[in-house]
């Protein structure tokens, strides 16, 4: 008899009223939820012409902010994107969006950036000539408790992530579709998100995190060359390194996946989540020491970076 498990995603957030009626920037105005539109001619609405972030806010500061800036702007400098001001001018923009919304702590914010508005409905970047639209939304959100007690069941897809030649995985674009396509066919088969390999085969990441395992004590993740290079991902990294826990950046595949102690995946939103399944195979025992040391350690990291309680 299969087991009972109701579905969920790494992002499932507790519900909160006053995410109703927030307030979004858009191009500098500060506008109701209701009232907060984009034009159809839109490059990020029209073709997924566009970059975001993810972006998480502790005790009034937000945690890693240079890091996060750091990919946003390689980014946009990667696909001719002008952001329109500097990382201090985002910082301006975040601040007063923050306290539109009296947001101090527990907030996630999706900053989005895309070529802007088109003088016509065609592909070619030059049509937007009008200047970027810069959008900012944030609401107050914690992850539910059920992803942490439960941990989320993956599934292998057949969408890869793809050569770098074809769509660098390293871009955080608004082109999502590869990533959509296999989350459904996760769903397809009954599991909560999609494990995606990479072009060679070898485990990747998840449609919407970077994937960890744990054997032996080692902690391993993918080489990082067809992933979103997270900056959660990278902090659980440096936490290993400095902590003396092994910590591999390697080609591994399904073999090791399925007969691992403990795996998880890591984001802005979750933190680090775990995992209890890989195609309806249990991981591990139940067990989950390491992933529960280096929750701990990424605790005292966010608190050491925002001065958060």
């Amino acid at each position: 008899m299969t087991e009972q498990h109701s579905s969920h995603t790494t992002h499932d957030a507790a519900d909160d009223a006053r995410n109703r009626d927030i307030m979004i920037y858009v191009n500098g105005d500060i506008v109701r939820r209701d009232e907060a539109k984009v034009s159809v001619y839109d490059a990020g609405f029209m073709l997924g012409d566009g970059m975001w972030e993810g972006m998480r806010l502790y005790n009034g500061k937000w945690a890693f902010f240079d890091e996060h800036m750091d990919r946003f702007f390689n980014s946009c400098k990667a696909v001719s994107l002008d952001v329109g001001m500097d990382k201090a001018g985002i910082l301006h923009a975040l601040s007063k969006t923050a306290a539109a919304n009296g947001m101090t702590h527990d907030v996630h914010c999706r900053l989005m950036l895309t070529r802007g508005i088109k003088d016509k409905p065609f592909q070619h970047p030059g049509l937007s000539r009008s200047g970027p639209t810069l959008v900012l939304i944030m609401e107050h959100s914690k992850p539910v408790n059920s992803l942490q007690s439960a941990g989320i069941r993956l599934a292998t897809v057949p969408q890869v992530r793809g050569l770098p030649m074809s769509q660098d995985a390293k871009l955080n674009s608004h082109s999502k579709l590869n990533c959509i396509i296999a989350c459904l066919q996760a769903e397809a088969v009954g599991a909560d998100e999609g494990l995606m390999l990479d072009p060679h085969g070898f485990v990747n990441t998840t449609n919407a995190c970077n994937f960890f395992i744990v054997r032996r004590g080692e902690v391993w993740t993918s080489t990082g060359d067809y992933c979103m290079n997270g900056v959660t991902r990278q902090k659980i990294i440096d936490l290993c390194r400095g902590s003396d826990i092994p910590v591999y950046e390697k080609n591994f595949s399904l073999y090791e996946a399925y007969g691992a102690d403990e795996a998880f995946l890591t984001g802005t939103f979750g933190a680090q989540t775990p995992v209890a399944s890989i195609d309806g195979k249990t991981i591990g025992s139940g067990d989950r020491t390491t992933t529960a040391h280096l929750q701990g350690l990424y605790k005292e990291l966010v608190r050491a970076n925002t001065g958060a309680t």
